[in-house]
């Protein structure tokens, strides 16, 4: 075996006659490496997007939430009963409805999400996107500064909510925030949970009930929990299931976004084909003499093979520390920026998984590395010697 991987290393880098074919291994091995940091970057920037959406998507809206038709009126009970289940962290009453917004120049549909500022604070991220400095609705609204925009609204300027009965309720406006998210920015307006019941006409009463648990990858286990506990009267539902279009097609992005960039490699790969081809060629004589003194063709083909893994090993090992190398930059440098009021982020998100982002790209090299071979180490152990050595 140790015969076999010094004669694939000479003839990988040759000698000085033969620089022509160490020429193509380098560019065979650019080709991987090229491929490979792509795909390393690519995936790191779609699963930092997709980090950083889920993060905004449960700090807005939490890891489970109860819903009951058409309202739950003992959510004070309900909150006593489900302390009690393990890995339940806290509860939030919530009462959410359509009304219509009006201030002196426009009007527009919007959502009003009633909340226990307090309560709610332990559940999402509210108190990230207010800044920390609301302690109180003081008898006003918060609403998203992108709605603030479109309305012209800022503090202390009147708006008024009318319920679907057409009664008309004023409201000052306290503070303006930015959650990360345009629609929840856009349309949804806060206000305190008694008021909203009020507006409403719900007295005592809550849409649902924001849970947050403390393992976020426990959601489904006691969601179950949560409605064998309460009945089918209730629907529970996890962060998941409430945005599955939303993920799912995240998911199809990112794996139509591997199989593309993997092209890069497989083209690579014909690189390593036609690096070996010339090699076999060159070496016709080298083979013929194994050959005659005793080398088995299975050995032929193993050093042709490992040869051609040598060339892919290298590419993914540059690769990955050139893909390493500009995830690092990109997240500690963040020299890549973005507008803000198109993508809500101004910065490149990178994450760099290493299962199964990574480990993925490189079992793919390798693989495709290892198909490249197969073709030039048959044809090198196919060879007759006897034709090989016939004008020598």
């Amino acid at each position: 075996m140790r015969a076999i991987f010094w004669i694939s290393w000479r003839y990988l880098w040759g000698r000085r006659s033969e620089r022509f074919v160490s020429l193509i291994s380098i560019i065979s091995i650019l080709g991987v490496a090229i491929g490979v940091a792509a795909l390393l970057v690519v995936l790191a920037v779609m699963s930092g997007f997709d980090k950083d959406l889920k993060e905004k998507i449960i700090g807005n809206y939490s890891h489970l939430v109860i819903e009951a038709h058409p309202a739950i009126t003992d959510y004070h009970q309900i909150l006593e009963r489900l302390s009690k289940i393990d890995h339940i962290v806290a509860g939030s009453p919530f009462l959410q409805s359509q009304a219509l917004l009006e201030t002196k120049e426009s009007a527009r549909g919007i959502v009003v999400r009633g909340i226990d500022l307090g309560l709610e604070s332990r559940v999402t991220d509210i108190n990230k996107y207010l800044a920390g400095a609301a302690k109180d609705f003081d008898g006003g609204v918060f609403i998203g500064k992108e709605l603030g925009y479109a309305l012209g609204l800022g503090l202390g300027d009147e708006l008024v909510l009318v319920n679907s009965k057409g009664r008309r309720f004023s409201l000052p406006v306290k503070r303006l925030f930015v959650s990360g998210m345009y629609d929840f920015d856009a349309n949804v307006v806060f206000i305190d949970l008694l008021k909203a019941q009020e507006i409403f006409e719900l007295d005592k009463a809550a849409s649902g009930i924001s849970i947050k648990i403390d393992k976020l990858f426990l959601a489904d286990a006691v969601k179950n929990k949560i409605q064998g506990a309460l009945g089918v009267n209730f629907y529970v539902r996890t962060w998941i299931e409430r945005n599955r279009n939303f993920f799912a097609a995240l998911q199809l992005e990112k794996i139509t976004m591997f199989i593309i960039l993997a092209l890069i490699v497989l083209v690579a790969a014909f690189n390593i084909v036609s690096t070996l081809v010339v090699m076999v060629t060159e070496k016709t004589k080298d083979i013929g003499i194994l050959k005659a003194i005793g080398m088995s063709p299975q050995s032929i083909r193993m050093i042709f093979t490992l040869e051609g893994l040598l060339i892919g090993f290298s590419g993914i090992i540059l690769g990955s520390g050139i893909g390493v190398s500009l995830c690092v930059l990109l997240k500690k440098y963040q020299f890549i920026k973005l507008p803000p009021d198109i993508y809500y982020l101004d910065r490149l998100p990178v994450s760099l998984v290493l299962w199964p982002d990574a480990g993925m790209v490189i079992i793919a090299a390798f693989f495709i590395s290892l198909l490249s071979t197969v073709y030039p180490a048959k044809k090198a152990a196919d060879l007759n010697p006897v034709e090989a050595l016939r004008y020598e």
